[in-house]
């Protein structure tokens, strides 16, 4: 028997994205290669008829596309004995439009919802976000207009699938109930509630109506329902140490947040990368300072950034180019180098003015920042919320000890940056694929043939990029699958949004292109108006039009 038929396709120098025939061979491939990992192997998404798999350079890319075609996909991946019981109030907006589309009463939907033996096939678009598999006569196709807001805890149906929101955010799917069982939590050992193989039921139960304090009663408000799965919360507490000391913040400026080197290896579960958006930025910012690597920093957008030092610190400030200024308790002032380290006295201000270059700074304190991480990580994910909460004036910034042995680093140039006025474009080399034949016979060529304008809707999820738009070949709905940071993935509209470190896992657009990680710093301080130009590089991953029969 010759094996199904797949085609690996390039995505960027760094990954593959595998086409299979169906869910059962992306599941089957999705397992083995976390039961056998290949070497460099970051992560494994798996989604309807595709595999995105990641890896830390190309050439490990490269050794995993040779190796994907010689697996066996007829092997049935190992199955969960773990079974999550859900309950939920039947109520949704759309259970009327369910009904209506299935031929069913809408008793009857709840009943077969109800009855079914849903398996969680894989993980995406949010984290802690489920799609379940289930009973085919329960398929049903989105909502003709999406909900800008859809709330936690939300029941849906879409395609073939079931699933539950679990936070609030836009979305598609046609909603029949709710329930108040947590699907993450990342105080949880295993923040997400269902993973790939669990199977779910989902248990009816009725709302509650509130009870009314009386003049005397000490009963509490009811639950939304008879029963619920919520394990409860958790607070983080990035306030600062106890002894005084640390960094006060008097002005937090737009957008300050810590960041770290991201949270690789989670993207089955729908958690991106996030992380520092210039690297290279980041990495300079806690080399000046003495700092590991991968020590946490303040990213800052568009300056603003005023800290007042409690106790002795030695900073930097990397990034944009802006101003920095030392204000003594007295009233006096001077300017503090960027790129090179400086002592910030107890007492004195640091204030960072506007970027004349770039957006964003990075601000690193010898000792790093001390904050409670995150599934491995201390990056505030702007899309799905993971990670400390974004900085706030009057909070107290707790700083750690100094590595022994680690010394200050010397001055160091900052990279160039562009500006607004810039009239030159800025080049980004771009990959091929992997869905440039869902447009135009040139598409592809069209996109590099032509500058496009950075628009102010831009933001760490990506940059939105404004010009002629592209035209689709192919109008059909493309079912969600894998993305990596450096995608252009193109809406409806025409016009590309090149994703950044805090892009969603999964996506339903189609990319026409992936631009190459060593050109990402410069995409992260790309200020509105100014226009860029892609340049197409060729990928060096192999491909394959058709492997098996």
């Amino acid at each position: 028997m010759s094996p199904p038929a797949l085609r690996i396709l390039p995505v960027g120098p760094c990954a593959v994205l595998v086409e299979l025939p169906g869910l059962r061979q992306v599941l089957s491939l999705q397992a083995q290669l976390r039961a056998e990992p290949s070497p460099g192997q970051v992560d494994v998404v798996a989604a309807a008829k595709t595999v995105l798999v990641t890896a830390t350079n190309s050439a490990c890319a490269q050794r995993i596309a040779r190796r994907i075609p010689s697996m066996d996909l007829s092997l049935e991946p190992e199955r969960t004995s773990r079974t999550v019981a859900i309950d939920t109030v039947y109520d949704g907006a759309d259970l009327a439009e369910v009904a209506q589309l299935t031929g069913m009463s809408e008793e009857s939907v709840i009943s077969r919802h109800s009855s079914a033996h849903w398996t969680a096939a894989f993980g995406g678009f949010a984290p802690g976000f489920a799609y379940l598999a289930g009973p085919p006569e329960l398929t049903v196709p989105r909502r003709e207009s999406p909900r800008t807001l859809v709330p936690a805890g939300a029941v849906a149906l879409a395609g073939g699938y079931s699933a539950v929101y679990p936070r609030e955010s836009p979305g598609g799917w046609q909603l029949i109930g709710r329930t108040e069982t947590l699907m993450w939590d990342s105080s949880r050992e295993n923040p997400a509630l269902v993973t790939p193989g669990d199977e779910v039921r989902f248990r009816p139960v009725r709302p509650r109506l509130p009870v009314s304090r009386t003049q005397g009663s000490t009963s509490a408000p009811a639950p939304a329902s008879e029963s619920s799965g919520n394990d409860g919360g958790r607070e983080s507490d990035n306030d600062g140490d106890n002894d005084g000391g640390g960094l006060l913040i008097v002005r937090a400026g737009l957008q300050s947040t810590f960041q770290d080197l991201g949270r690789p290896g989670f993207a089955a579960l729908g958690v991106a990368e996030s992380g520092a958006l210039d690297r290279a930025a980041f990495r300079q910012a806690n080399r000046l300072v003495g700092n590991p690597a991968g020590e946490a920093v303040i990213e800052t957008l568009h300056g603003g950034l005023d800290l007042q030092a409690k106790s002795d610190q030695v900073l930097a400030v990397t990034g944009a180019h802006l101003s920095a200024t030392i204000m003594d308790d007295n009233g006096g002032t001077r300017a503090a180098q960027l790129g090179a380290p400086f002592l910030l006295r107890a007492g004195q201000r640091l204030s960072l003015g506007s970027p004349e270059r770039g957006l964003r700074s990075y601000t690193a304190v010898r000792g790093g920042f001390v904050a409670e991480p995150v599934m491995d990580s201390r990056s505030t994910d702007a899309l799905s919320g993971l990670g400390p909460a974004p900085l706030l004036a009057g909070q107290l910034l707790a700083v750690g000890t100094p590595a022994p042995a680690s010394v200050v680093g010397a001055p160091e140039i900052l990279a160039d940056v562009p500006a607004a006025a810039d009239a030159a474009e800025i080049q980004f080399r771009v990959m091929r694929g992997p869905r440039d034949d869902w447009f135009s016979v040139d598409g592809f060529e069209r996109l590099c043939a032509q500058s496009w304008l950075v628009t102010p809707q831009s933001s760490r999820i990506g940059v939105r990029l404004d010009g002629e738009p592209l035209v689709r070949r192919i109008t059909g709905e493309l079912p969600s699958e894998g993305t990596v940071r450096g995608a252009l993935q193109v809406p409806p509209s025409g016009c590309p949004v090149l994703f950044l470190a805090d892009h969603p896992v999964t996506g339903g657009y189609p990319v026409i292109g992936v631009v190459i990680p060593e050109d990402l710093d410069r995409a992260a301080q790309l200020p509105p108006g100014i226009r860029i130009r892609f340049h197409p590089v060729d990928a060096g991953v192999p491909t394959s039009a058709a492997v098996g029969s």
